[in-house]
């Protein structure tokens, strides 16, 4: 297997990233370039996996406070004082199973910690079903903390978060719930 890297997004990343986003639908909504462009912009975490020079996953995460009028989103901000929401993770098909996704988490998870986020937030579809994300999700750490219907009603989620671990030595501060 090729070696693996994680680095930050770039322009020239966006036409290859918009295909493999656009190929996940319906685990992630579908994006148009000015969409990646927004995120890559306001994204706390806009990270690129990267095989032979190819972009081969992306992970994007935002901090409370943004003007993104998800809905999930919002559900998280309503309640919780600190977090980075992951709006997606996607990965090329050719290569899933190698452990991108988790790499991906794992870094997402360290530079949470250097900056003192007290967790991670997501959404995983309940309807339509995806039973191997929410099965991820739950090995890493995450856990249920509600539901909610979105696209008038066509799409249902599971609401979860990962309270991450402070390490000896960190600057990592929690915050409360709201």
């Amino acid at each position: 297997m090729p070696e693996l890297a994680i680095r930050a997004g770039v322009d020239a990343d966006l036409d290859r990233l918009l295909v493999l986003n656009n190929a996940a639908v319906p685990a992630v909504n579908e994006l148009g370039r000015s969409d990646l462009e927004r995120f890559m912009r306001i994204a706390s975490y806009f990270r690129v996996a990267v095989m032979q020079d190819r972009p081969v996953g992306l992970m994007v995460a935002l901090a409370p406070g943004l003007d993104y009028g998800s809905l999930n989103y919002r559900w998280f901000e309503e309640r919780y004082d600190g977090f980075l929401y992951i709006d997606r993770i996607v990965v090329d098909p050719s290569v899933r199973s190698a452990g991108i996704g988790a790499a991906l988490y794992r870094n997402l998870e360290q530079v949470a910690l250097d900056a003192g986020t007290p967790r991670l937030a997501c959404e995983v579809n309940l309807r339509p079903s995806n039973e191997r994300s929410l099965s991820f999700h739950e090995r890493l750490g995450f856990r249920g903390v509600g539901t909610q219907d979105t696209e008038n009603g066509a799409k249902t989620v599971q609401l979860m978060v990962w309270e991450l671990k402070r390490r000896p030595g960190s600057r990592f501060q929690p915050t409360a719930c709201r």
